[in-house]
Formats: C-alpha cells, sequence, structure tokens
C-alpha cells in the first residue's frame, strides 16, 4: 500500500466521476458550444454571485491572468510573503504583467489591513502605483491557515478607499469555507476576482475557475486565448467539477480531522521540533537540528510512505480524497514507530 501525501493534487477520478465525464455533452469551447463547460462558469458564477465565470486548465493560469486584468505594467501588486503568486508561478506577475509585487511580511502567509494601507504607494509619479491586492485562502506555506473574515473585510476597505483591485487565489478556498462556516456568497461580496481549483481538495483531474464581475472579467477571454488556454471539447473535465461540486465539499472535513490527528501523533516524537498549527487538510513540520532530513524522508519512502521536503527542516503533509482510512492507521502506526 502506498501512502502519498505529497498533495491534494495527487487524487484520481472516483468511478463516480469518471461515470460523470464519460456521459457529458460537449461541444467546441473556443465557439463556446459546450454545454457542460457552460454549465460550470454558470453555476460557478451563480454560487459566489457574481456575474462570469471562466474555466482554466491551472489556478496558475488562473490567477496570472487575474493579476493581467487588474494591473498595467509598471503597476504594483501587494501580497504576502509566502504568496503562491510570488513564490510559485515562476515570476509569471513580472513576465506576464510586467508588475511588481510588494511583498508584505504576515503571520502564516496572512496580513492585516494596517499592513495594506502601510504598503500603499506614494502617489507621486516616480513611484510605481499600486492597483492591487492578493490574498490566498487558505495559504500553503503558512499549512493551510485561514483568514480571519473579519479583516479581509477590513482590507476590503482599504482597498475600495484607494481604488485598488481585490484578488483571491481560493487554490483551497473550499477547504476554509468547511473549516470556518463560511459560503461562496462571503466571499462572492468581498472579492473583485476569485479563483477557485477543482483539481486540489475537491479531487477533479484538472481545473481552475476564474470568477469576476462583467466589467473586470470583460478580456479574460482573450487572454486566456493569448496564454494558450483555450481547448476544445473540455466538458468532460467540466463534468467532473461539476459533480466534486456535489459531491466532495462537505468530506473535506474527514480530511481536515485526518491531518490533525496526524499533527497530534508527529507533536508526541522526540525527533520533531514544531508542528504548525493545523487547521485544515495541511500539515508542516520541523525536524530538530540534529535529525537528518534526507535519511528521516527515506526512513519513509522505505515504508511506502510519500512527503515533501520544504527546506530548513521543515516537511509537508497533505490529506487528501484518495487517502483512506487503512492508510491513515497505518501512517499512524508507522509513526508511533520512529
Amino acid at each position: 500500500m502506498i501512502i502519498d501525501l505529497r498533495s491534494d493534487t495527487v487524487t484520481k477520478p472516483s468511478k463516480g466521476m469518471l461515470d460523470a465525464m464519460l456521459s457529458a455533452q460537449v461541444g467546441d469551447d473556443v465557439f463556446r458550444e459546450d454545454p457542460t463547460v457552460n454549465e460550470l462558469e454558470e453555476r460557478l458564477a451563480k454560487m459566489f454571485g457574481k456575474e462570469k465565470a471562466l474555466f482554466f486548465p491551472s489556478g496558475s493560469m488562473a490567477n496570472q491572468i487575474a493579476i493581467k486584468l487588474h494591473t498595467n505594467p509598471g503597476e504594483q501588486v501587494i501580497c504576502d510573503k509566502y504568496a503562491h503568486i510570488y513564490n510559485y508561478e515562476v515570476g509569471g506577475v513580472a513576465f506576464h504583467s510586467g508588475a511588481t509585487c510588494k511583498l508584505l511580511d504576515g503571520n502564516r502567509g496572512m496580513f492585516t489591513a494596517a499592513q495594506v494601507k502601510e504598503a500603499i504607494s506614494p502617489s507621486e509619479y516616480y513611484y510605481s502605483q499600486t492597483s492591487l491586492v492578493e490574498v490566498e485562502n487558505t495559504t500553503n506555506k503558512g499549512g493551510g491557515a485561514c483568514w480571519d473574515f473579519n479583516e479581509l473585510q477590513n482590507v476590503k476597505e482599504v482597498c475600495k478607499t484607494n481604488n485598488l483591485g481585490f484578488h483571491l487565489d481560493g487554490a483551497r478556498l473550499w477547504n476554509a469555507m468547511v473549516a470556518k462556516n463560511e459560503t461562496t456568497l462571503q466571499y462572492g461580496n468581498t472579492f473583485d476576482t476569485i479563483s477557485v481549483c477543482l483539481s486540489k481538495g475537491l479531487g477533479c483531474p484538472i481545473g481552475s475557475v476564474l470568477i469576476g464581475d462583467e466589467e473586470i472579467m470583460k478580456k479574460s477571454l482573450s487572454l486566456r486565448k493569448l496564454f494558450g488556454g483555450n481547448m476544445r471539447q473540455v466538458g468532460y473535465l467540466a463534468a467532473a467539477g461539476l459533480f466534486a461540486l456535489e459531491n466532495n465539499i462537505e468530506r473535506l472535513a474527514e480530511d481536515h480531522k485526518r491531518a490533525k490527528e496526524i499533527g497530534e501523533e508527529l507533536s508526541r516524537l522526540s525527533i520533531i521540533k514544531k508542528v504548525e498549527p493545523i487547521e485544515t487538510n495541511i500539515v508542516i513540520f520541523e525536524l530538530n537540528d540534529d535529525v537528518d532530513e534526507a535519511q528521516f524522508l527515506n526512513t519513509l519512502t522505505e515504508k511506502n510512505i510519500h512527503i515533501i521536503g520544504m527546506g530548513s527542516h521543515k516537511l509537508r503533509m497533505v490529506t487528501h480524497l484518495d487517502y483512506t482510512d487503512q492508510m491513515h492507521d497505518q501512517l499512524l502506526q508507522e509513526l508511533k514507530s520512529i
């Protein structure tokens, strides 16, 4: 039995999802004639109380096009130093949009409205003008941490007062909403644009969706074409997204429960210096300085347990749809024996 906890992207479509994909009605989406894609986009737009949604092959593409919609070359994006758009999207903010990032020193990937206000560039012509604030929820490098919704509202007010766009990288937003008992409409009322991922916690093989109102989204289709993201009979993939929205959101609570149980077991090990607070499905922990990280990883690999090293003696486990009760029991037993 292989236990793969490297990410929640390693899941494979369930039989129910595959059946939905095989029975999907499809058409040419470049002509906007794929009924299943149209259904998925309309459903997500309605869920978030927005006018338009657009299907993308990846979350990075959805985020990068959102940034391009909000900015002009030479302008500035305020985000956390842990932000995915800054750390893990190959410098796309600079490459695609010609923009720079003003990095905030937040807490586990989350900052305050006061920090945003302080970071906004002065109006003098020789400064890079701030045009967008970007938030990630849950925070990946922050260990699946969830933003306090009241603080998001405070940031929104700063954005509104200063005429700034407000974008949410919601790659794991479903996890945050389940953990905090929040709704899609709350987020739709707060952000100008929102990207949500279908291929992480929801178990789809591919896909993210960018959501926003008509005015901000009017160039999104041509920009997707520019990025090479237009697809043809993509309804087979959109059908997986529709199935996931129906069946795989509420069960995220199971992933959160297992992650917390893993954290409890790790905290008992003498070789572990620290386990980061666990709110959702990501477990980040730090080995003692005298522990060989490569050897620790090899020990787990020999037991068919696969996790990710993040550097600086920090490691990550992510629970997901394909991580079963049997795997969970096995993992806990193996941790006890270390």
